[in-house]
């Protein structure tokens, strides 16, 4: 009965920090994509109107983690919890363990100030425990947590897989496509996806833009293949999940794969094995292709950049029906009231 009492609070936890979280993505993701196509593909590097507009979507974007994190551990532990729960998502963000480390420190968060408002004090000093004791013991066994426990393995996964797809070339090809493409679907700008994209960055420099085709493909399939799933099955979804499917496209359509990160946040096994195979199908194409795009991020607002616009867009519906096909697959038997973001 314990169990299943823990389960329902950890789900219960998760669907809040989500439902939280979604309007900085949506806010951030749909300001990023407009800024690209009105200021284009380098407008984070210059100044003006549409450079503004670019910061203010990283902006937002950037306070995605702490929201996730904050009210995970909020959804635990009330009030109390939401300082330490925002510090960790922060620390998640900037040591590269993205949505998934987020995840974790939120748990994390709720558990320690669950224990901690149960620590026997003198009534003198049960004052100082929401407004002192709690803040302070939490944030820092947190922070000791993410750095030293979570914080190391973040960093040697980054460089094991870029060492990892930099030694994949030649005949070895379509397995970097599929491991590139399932890298940069499994944890959506986590320590996995930016060693995928670092790859891709660092071919660029020997002026080999392959890999950074399979990138696009690979980042638009997931909150386009969510949109066409809701689309073709809308009766699985519920209607929270269904009016997401603009902003989904929109994510999809700017290369902004984090559009997807409340599905996958809220049911990761329902999901990501599905945002994984289509990335990964999406990204071998691109290979086979023989696919190039000279530009670092965009979408379809550089389309125009790829070498095949017409292949480029048959890899892209491919990787982006087969991640429909998966979501609805692995959706199968799910009831309406649990579909829930």
């Amino acid at each position: 009965m314990g169990v299943k009492r823990e389960g329902r609070r950890l789900k219960e936890a998760l669907l809040s920090g989500v439902s939280y979280m979604i309007p900085f993505v949506v806010a951030g993701g749909i300001l990023i994509a407009v800024s690209f196509g009105f200021g284009g593909i380098r407008v984070g590097e210059g100044s003006g109107f549409w450079t503004d507009v670019h910061n203010w979507g990283q902006v937002a974007m950037g306070l995605m983690t702490a929201a996730l994190a904050g009210y995970i551990a909020y959804s635990f532990a009330d009030k109390p919890a939401l300082a330490p729960g925002f510090v960790a998502g922060i620390i998640a963000s900037e040591q590269g363990s993205g949505f998934i480390g987020a995840i974790i420190g939120g748990i994390l968060v709720g558990y320690i100030v669950m224990g901690l408002k149960k620590t026997p004090l003198p009534i003198a000093l049960r004052s100082l425990l929401p407004v002192l004791i709690i803040p302070v013991v939490s944030v820092a066994a947190v922070g000791l947590i993410m750095t030293y426990v979570i914080g190391t393995p973040v960093i040697w996964l980054n460089q094991t897989m870029q060492e990892v797809l930099s030694g994949m070339t030649g005949a070895s090809i379509i397995v970097l496509g599929l491991m590139q493409g399932a890298m940069l679907a499994s944890d959506m700008g986590g320590p996995i996806n930016k060693a995928a994209y670092a790859f891709a960055l660092a071919a660029t420099e020997a002026g080999n833009w392959a890999p950074m085709a399979a990138n696009f493909i690979a980042s638009m399939s997931p909150p386009l293949g969510i949109a066409i799933a809701i689309l073709i099955a809308r009766k699985r979804f519920s209607a929270g999940e269904q009016g997401s499917v603009g902003g989904l496209l929109v994510g999809g359509a700017g290369m902004i794969t984090e559009f997807a990160i409340p599905f996958a946040a809220a049911r990761p096994l329902r999901t990501i094995p599905a945002l994984m195979v289509g990335s990964a199908v999406g990204g071998m194409l691109s290979y086979v292709f023989g696919l190039t795009m000279h530009a670092p991020h965009g979408g379809f607002f550089v389309i125009f950049l790829a070498n095949d616009i017409l292949l480029f867009l048959v890899a892209l519906a491919v990787a982006s029906v087969v991640t429909a096909g998966g979501v609805l697959l692995l959706r199968r038997g799910v009831e309406m009231e649990e579909a829930t973001v």
